[in-house]
């Protein structure tokens, strides 16, 4: 088991969304991941991939290690070497690269994934799906997708962890943050963060609580235990640190306590 962005996803469950996306068994997902991470790791320079490997579950770490040159080649002939490898037709093998990097973007943090996007031309766009990440501000779906992967929970206990998060989060924060994280989140999550910013104080600062009353908090709010709360507010504070810009989540992150940020943002 590997932690990823503060959540940990075991590599039953990363094959698992492979396994969906491309509608083969387990045991073909780990083969259809390990030829795309070896093509891929035969098309990106080594500082992205040694980059992207760090966050990657461990039994795929090796595949991105190149053991060649580096090869520079269209979508076409990505796919075509992936099909060859896996003896498939190139429209399942499309499919399968496709499973593969959209895993890819549930599993490892934007800011990692990014560089090594950023590599790959506009031609591989639909391949890469989410894992371009689109700028701000995302659909409601694709939030609530990666927060439902990231935590292993449905999409419907995703929404009630995110309205709970953002409620308490924009408790927790000044209210001019609150107000640029509405700017750059989908409009479906600005209601909790306007519940929120009506429980401050009329000067608009934030209210002091420990880590501990920031869960319990949480879990008040979503009704389940305090641990569960814990796990439920990393997979969203990672979601919204991929969602928003940079210098947005920073800016919030350098309000917290840093407890806040070793525990739920950077850990």
């Amino acid at each position: 088991m590997t932690r990823l962005d503060g959540v940990e996803m075991d590599y039953d469950r990363f094959l698992s969304i492979v396994a969906r996306g491309a509608g083969v068994d387990a045991a073909a997902a780990e083969r259809a991941t390990r030829d795309v991470v070896v093509t891929l790791a035969r098309r990106i320079h080594r500082g992205p991939l040694a980059e992207v490997t760090r966050h990657a579950p461990e039994p795929t770490r090796g595949w991105f290690s190149p053991k060649y040159p580096r090869e520079t080649f269209d979508d076409e002939e990505f796919v075509r070497r992936v099909a060859t490898a896996q003896e498939v037709d190139v429209d399942s093998a499309a499919r399968r690269v496709r499973a593969v990097f959209y895993a890819l973007s549930r599993a490892i943090p934007a800011d990692a994934l990014d560089p090594l996007v950023a590599e790959l031309p506009k031609d591989f766009d639909p391949l890469l799906g989410p894992a371009r990440r689109p700028p701000p501000p995302w659909p409601v779906g694709e939030f609530l997708d990666r927060v439902a992967d990231r935590a292993g929970v449905d999409r419907d206990i995703a929404a009630r962890a995110t309205e709970a998060t953002l409620e308490i989060l924009a408790e927790r924060i000044t209210g001019g943050e609150v107000r640029d994280l509405i700017h750059e989140l989908p409009v479906e999550l600005h209601p909790p963060l306007e519940r929120g910013r009506g429980k401050m104080a009329s000067d608009g600062l934030a209210r002091k609580m420990t880590l501990d009353e920031f869960v319990t908090r949480i879990a008040e709010r979503e009704r389940v235990p305090a641990e569960v709360a814990r796990e439920h507010a990393r997979a969203v504070l990672s979601t919204t640190r991929d969602a928003v810009l940079p210098k947005e989540f920073h800016d919030i992150a350098s309000e917290l306590p840093r407890i806040y940020v070793e525990e739920l943002c950077y850990p």
